[in-house]
């Protein structure tokens, strides 16, 4: 059955970490709404690309234009099944507004399906929710679990973990295992 997943961003979310889940999890039937506080459906966000080019840490170039295809303050988080949180710098920002702190604890009230990618862990711990829990994120995102905590799982670039409701890793080369551990927290069958 196609779940209704929402999916929150920010300006400059890492553009794979957004395009690539939204289009999936589209492809293979579930409606997935992205939305952005302080744009409506229709309006663009600016994405970022992370590419590991050999310094201590990514690279950063301008990405895509992301048009979102919901409206923010239109939103409720009871109407969803599941919940994506992209990477980049957009969880830097979007940690700030309380609205978007609430739609993520929601989901973990309610034990919905989580799946957050990279600098996601960021949001997760502003949203007090890693208590006690395992999760994986983009290494300089590490302190962040454990001051909210969390244990920081330290894995593969391409690896994912899924604890309970929760599937994290910790950057876009893990599309594969991060988007197969959600499918499966979903229910979502996949015949060949």
């Amino acid at each position: 059955m196609a779940k209704k997943i929402l999916m929150l961003c920010g300006d400059y979310c890492e553009d794979y970490e957004t395009m690539v889940p939204f289009q999936t999890l589209q492809a293979v039937g579930h409606r997935v709404d992205a939305v952005c506080p302080g744009k409506k459906k229709g309006e663009s966000i600016a994405t970022a690309i992370h590419d590991f080019e050999g310094e201590q840490t990514y690279s950063e170039k301008r990405g895509h234009n992301f048009v979102l295809n919901a409206d923010f303050d239109a939103i409720q988080a009871s109407d969803y099944d599941a919940l994506v949180i992209p990477g980049g710098r957009g969880p830097e920002y979007l940690r700030l507004n309380p609205q978007v702190i609430a739609i993520v604890q929601h989901f973990f009230v309610e034990d919905k399906p989580v799946a957050a990618v990279c600098h996601g862990a960021q949001l997760l711990a502003a949203a007090k929710v890693l208590n006690g829990r395992t999760c994986s994120a983009y290494p300089a995102c590490r302190p962040d679990v454990e001051l909210a905590g969390g244990r920081y799982a330290d894995i593969a670039v391409n690896a994912a973990i899924t604890e309970g409701n929760l599937v994290t890793a910790p950057a876009w080369p893990a599309h594969p295992e991060w988007l197969a551990q959600f499918l499966k927290l979903l229910g979502t069958k996949i015949t060949l």
